[in-house]
């Protein structure tokens, strides 16, 4: 498969120059397809100071499909689903956005980048997007509190 070598190749680049805030592991080393992504809270957000772990799932057909990016960690936003899956609503995932050219690391700072700027008019929790619109003091004192609970720095 000519994916396998591509994927080694990103993940290789991803260990050795990560993404400022984003460190990637294999779940199994005997499986390039599923990553561990474990991506710090940005500063100047509510979610500074947490540590989040992030699934990443490659498809066989990868870079002709786009990878599936869920989030372990419970977190309050727009754009993360808030139930056990966790899924995350990225524009650039979905099948008529994905391009074979685009690269896990840019799907990475995409994902991380939106803790910085929620996209509410992508969200896949629409009363979370409402909120965040809305009562962003209320929103921010949430997510912080969310942050403390679910997202503690892993020692």
């Amino acid at each position: 498969m000519g994916s396998i070598k591509r994927i080694s190749k990103e993940l290789a680049e991803l260990i050795e120059t990560p993404p400022t805030g984003i460190s990637v592991q294999l779940v199994d080393e005997s499986d390039v397809y599923k990553w561990k992504v474990t991506m710090k809270g940005p500063e100047d957000t509510p979610y500074e100071g947490g540590t989040f772990i992030v699934n990443l799932t490659l498809p066989n057909e990868y870079p002709f499909k786009p990878p599936t990016v869920s989030f372990a960690t419970k977190i309050y936003h727009p754009n993360v689903s808030n139930d056990d899956k966790g899924s995350m609503c990225l524009g650039m995932l979905k099948s008529d956005e994905w391009k074979p050219s685009s690269r896990i690391a840019a799907v990475l700072e995409f994902a991380r980048q939106l803790l910085v700027e929620p996209m509410p008019d992508d969200a896949v929790e629409g009363r979370i997007a409402e909120q965040y619109q809305n009562d962003r003091k209320r929103f921010e004192e949430v997510a912080r509190d969310w942050t403390r609970r679910y997202a503690r720095e892993a020692n």
